[in-house]
């Protein structure tokens, strides 16, 4: 038995839909009429089409037996980025993939976590070796640009429902050739970085993580100049329902590398005073 809906209404001049990438599309599909039978503002076709995420999947780690003396203050030491440095000449592609990524990481000493599997005996001096640090790892992996595919999408499932009886969201996403290409190449740059930088026991990896693990879900409602290739217009107002705006990662129409939560805030602002100018001139 499906839960009981109540309803409510509400009024407003303006509406902002943030309830994040899959969550805002979905309502957005779920709120169809005889002028958008394929959800809100869906003129285009474009609505639920694109999503994108991040893959952070490759990298290498590495040990260093160097600085033997040096130590930090709580946990770890902060973390470091390294900002995209492949195919920056928008005239030339130097790699078989297109677009790039960034390298996140972090180093650490080894602690009694790492170390107890190999200890071995017991009391003083056994504890003492637990307690002392062991060597420095770093663990480093690219958080890659996804690029937009029409078919990586989010849609209403046909026949199941969820328990107050509305269709469930149906994602259907993948990486695909340039992102496991890109994969490839960022997992070699890793190793040779670290290898360069003196660290021994390299080992490169591939976690192939699925779409959605970044948690960074992009696209889906792109913005766009075209009405007939987009869902919003460059203030992320829908071009076909003017008084509503959607401004979080939906929006996107590509993923770049860099963490998106700033441009959503960044775009909000924006689209924001936008809306208030047009309420003074009575436009919207």
């Amino acid at each position: 038995m499906y839960k009981r809906q109540e309803e409510h209404v509400f009024y407003a001049k303006i509406i902002f839909v943030n309830a994040s990438t899959i969550s805002t599309t979905a309502l957005l599909l779920h709120s169809t009429s005889n002028r958008f039978p394929d959800g809100l503002g869906n003129d285009s076709g474009q609505l639920g089409h694109n999503l994108m995420d991040h893959h952070s999947s490759a990298g290498a780690s590495g040990t260093h037996y160097g600085y033997q003396d040096k130590y930090y203050k709580g946990r770890r030491p902060c973390g470091f980025l390294i900002a995209r440095f492949e195919n920056l000449d928008d005239n030339r592609n130097n790699n078989d993939f297109l677009r790039g990524y960034n390298i996140q990481g972090h180093g650490e000493r080894q602690g009694w976590s790492d170390k107890f599997i190999d200890l071995k005996g017991y009391g003083k001096d056994f504890k003492k070796d637990l307690s002392t640090p062991g060597p420095w790892t770093v663990w480093m992996a690219g958080w890659g640009e996804c690029l937009p595919y029409f078919d990586n999408k989010i849609s209403l499932h046909a026949t199941q429902r969820d328990k107050w009886g509305l269709p469930l969201v149906s994602i259907d996403f993948s990486f695909k050739e340039n992102e496991n290409r890109m994969m490839v190449h960022i997992q070699k740059q890793a190793e040779e970085m670290l290898k360069s930088a003196g660290f021994e026991n390299v080992n490169g990896f591939n976690y192939h993580h699925p779409g959605g693990s970044t948690a960074h879900e992009m696209g889906t409602a792109r913005m766009g100049k075209d009405p007939k290739t987009s869902v919003l217009n460059n203030f992320n107002q829908m071009h076909a329902v003017s008084n509503v705006f959607v401004t979080d990662g939906s929006c996107m129409t590509s993923s770049a590398s860099q963490n998106p939560s700033l441009t959503y805030m960044a775009l909000t602002a924006r689209a924001s005073r936008y809306a208030v100018e047009k309420l003074k001139k009575n436009e919207l």
